[in-house]
């Protein structure tokens, strides 16, 4: 029986004559493959609806915009890429939506918190659902050095804060936010304000509309263009001041 039992274990050793470089463990039952979309079944009969997942792989190609950023704390200029994938592409379902997120620039103090934040946010991007969520996270975030004003008179707290209005920005053209709009009584406020200031900024002209005679100038006293040769001395016909005294 023991000789029997030798010999059915000789049988199943396999003899390896050359070197191993690699092994996989075999199993039973091969692995689920792994969904790259979640489908719903439209209701009318139309094509299907293919929504974000965490588990969707990166396709070949991607649709992205490039945005540059100019700081005034900062030499050198940062260039933020936004890529999107198409889903439900050639239907009437078809939407864009953020993938990944890269910032390049020359200065190297930022690259460490960059390549963080870029992996960060790219994660969250590709996870799908809400991710409008970021945009108020990240303009909410203060430099304690203090912030900078840009071109238009519009004060940025930080820079990633900016970082944040650029992916409000692309957000709102990708139509996954909707542009911020002013309800009546804030647009009537503005107008009344716009034109406050406009009255209050408004220069006159001191030489238009004059009923001086013409080639009359300006008068340093009273600052009105009636200044005129009378009697060989430089006099003014509105004030009455005289260089002759």
């Amino acid at each position: 029986m023991k000789k029997n039992q030798a010999n059915g274990s000789r049988e199943k050793m396999t003899k390896i004559d050359k070197k191993i470089v690699g092994y996989a463990v075999k199993r039973t039952e091969e692995p689920e493959a792994k969904p790259k979309y979640v489908k719903e079944t439209s209701e009318d009969g139309g094509a299907e609806i293919i929504r974000m997942h965490e588990k969707l792989e990166r396709p070949e190609m991607l649709i992205g915009s490039t945005y540059k950023v100019k700081t005034p704390i900062s030499d050198h200029a940062m260039y933020v890429t936004i890529n999107d994938i198409v889903l439900n592409e050639d239907t009437e379902h078809e939407k864009r939506r953020p993938f990944e997120i890269f910032i390049n620039t020359k200065n190297l103090d930022h690259y460490q918190w960059i390549v963080a934040l870029t992996r960060i946010m790219s994660a969250v991007f590709r996870k799908g659902g809400d991710v409008t969520f970021l945009v108020d996270e990240m303009k909410a975030v203060f430099d304690p050095r203090g912030g900078y004003w840009k071109q238009g008179g519009v004060f940025m707290p930080s820079i990633i804060a900016e970082l944040g209005y650029i992916v409000e920005k692309h957000l709102i053209m990708i139509g996954l936010l909707k542009k911020p709009e002013l309800d009546d009584a804030q647009r009537k406020l503005i107008a009344e304000k716009r034109a406050e200031f406009e009255a209050s900024a408004k220069q006159q002209d001191a030489f238009a509309q004059s009923s001086y005679p013409a080639g009359a100038q300006l008068c340093n006293k009273c600052s009105t263009v009636a200044l005129v040769m009378m009697d060989g001395c430089m006099t003014c016909l509105s004030c009455g001041d005289s260089k002759c005294g």
